[in-house]
C-alpha cells in the first residue's frame, strides 16, 4: 500500500507555485477557474491571438514564400534566404504585399484562439486540479486545445497562405473562397487539417510545457519581484517556448504549406493529403534540408509572437480577474 501511494500519478495535484495568487478567487460562479468564467477566457484568448498574428504577419508572409517555392519538374529548388526573400518582395512588389491575406487571418485567428485558450484552461483545470505546475497536465491540455482550434483556423489559414504567394491568382479573400469552392470543393479547405493537427499537437505540448516550466523558473529565480515583473516573465517564457516548439516542428509546417498551396503559382499538386507522400516529394526535389525550409522566419515569428500572445493573454486575464474581484467585493 505504501508503495502504491508513493507512486505519483502524472496528473496529480502538487503544491502551489510562488506566482499563485489566492487573493484573486473565483468569486461569482462555482464553474469559474483562476477567478474567470469560460467566456472571459475566450475573450482574452481572442484578443491575444488577434494581436499576435497582426503584429507578426509580415514574417509569416516571408515563411510562406520560402516554404512554397517550387522547382520545375524534378529539378532542385534554388535556396532562398530570409534577406533575399524580403528584398525581392520590397523591390518587386512593395511593402504592402507583406500584409496580403491579413484579412483571412483576422477572421480565423480571433475565434481560433478563443477556442484554443478556453479549451486549454478547461482541461488544465481538469487534469491538474487548478494547480498550474504540472508539465504533463499542461502538455495534455495543449493537445486537446490544438485539435479544437485547428478545426476553426485551418480554412482561413489556407486562404491566407494562397493570398501570400507571389503572383497569387486571387483578387482577395472573397474571390479565393469562391474559386476554391467552385474549382476544388469544400474539402480543399481542410486538405492540411490532419497535417496541421499532427504538427500542432507536439508543437503545443512542447510549447505549453516549456512555457509553464520557464515561467515557474523565472518566478522562482526572483520571487520578490514576480508581481512587479509579471508581464515580462510571461513574455520571456512565451518567447523561449515558442522558439523551441517552432524549431522542432518545422518539417511538418513545410508539409502543411505544400498541401495548402498545392496547384497554385507553380506549387506541386498532390493526389492525396498523405504526409509521407509530401515528405518524399520534398526530399527528392530539395533534399532533407528542404524539410527545414523557412525555419528561420518560423522561429523569428513564433518567439516574439508567443511573447506577445502570452503577455497579452495574461494581461487580459488579470483585467478580468480584478474586475470580477471588484464586482464580488461590491456585492458582498
Amino acid at each position: 500500500m505504501a508503495t502504491e501511494a508513493s507512486q505519483a500519478h502524472p496528473f496529480q495535484a502538487i503544491p502551489k507555485p510562488t506566482d499563485f495568487h489566492p487573493e484573486i478567487s473565483a468569486a461569482s460562479s462555482p464553474t469559474a477557474h483562476d477567478g474567470l468564467e469560460f467566456w472571459q477566457f475566450m475573450i482574452a484568448g481572442s484578443i491575444a491571438g488577434s494581436v499576435e498574428h497582426t503584429a507578426m504577419f509580415p514574417v509569416d508572409t516571408l515563411k510562406t514564400r520560402m516554404q512554397a517555392l517550387s522547382g520545375s519538374g524534378s529539378l532542385p529548388i534554388r535556396p532562398v534566404g530570409v534577406r533575399q526573400a524580403l528584398n525581392s518582395i520590397l523591390k518587386l512588389e512593395g511593402p504592402s504585399v507583406l500584409y496580403r491575406g491579413i484579412g483571412a487571418m483576422g477572421l480565423g485567428a480571433g475565434p481560433a484562439h478563443a477556442v484554443y485558450f478556453s479549451v486549454y484552461e478547461y482541461f488544465k483545470d481538469s487534469f491538474s486540479g487548478q494547480n498550474p505546475n504540472n508539465p504533463a497536465a499542461h502538455a495534455a491540455a495543449g493537445v486537446f486545445a490544438t485539435v479544437a482550434s485547428d478545426a476553426v483556423i485551418t480554412p482561413m489559414d489556407m486562404v491566407k497562405q494562397r493570398l501570400q504567394l507571389k503572383s497569387s491568382p486571387y483578387k482577395g479573400l472573397g474571390d479565393c473562397v469562391r474559386r476554391v469552392l467552385a474549382e476544388e470543393g469544400f474539402g480543399a479547405f481542410y486538405a492540411s487539417y490532419r497535417t496541421t493537427v499532427v504538427m500542432n499537437a507536439p508543437f503545443t505540448a512542447v510549447h505549453f510545457a516549456a512555457y509553464e516550466a520557464a515561467k515557474r523558473g523565472l518566478t522562482e529565480f526572483s520571487p520578490q519581484s514576480a508581481s512587479d515583473e509579471r508581464l515580462l516573465v510571461h513574455a520571456t517564457a512565451g518567447a523561449v517556448a515558442g522558439a523551441l516548439a517552432a524549431a522542432l516542428t518545422t518539417p511538418l509546417d513545410v508539409v502543411k504549406t505544400q498541401l495548402q498551396c498545392q496547384g497554385v503559382c507553380g506549387c506541386d499538386r498532390y493526389s492525396n493529403s498523405s504526409i509521407g507522400d509530401v515528405i518524399k516529394s520534398v526530399v527528392i526535389k530539395d533534399g532533407y534540408h528542404g524539410l527545414m525550409r523557412g525555419w528561420i522566419p518560423r522561429m523569428l515569428f513564433h518567439a516574439p509572437a508567443a511573447a506577445i500572445c502570452w503577455s497579452t493573454y495574461e494581461a487580459a486575464k488579470l483585467f478580468f480577474q480584478r474586475l470580477n474581484n471588484t464586482n464580488h467585493t461590491m456585492i458582498t
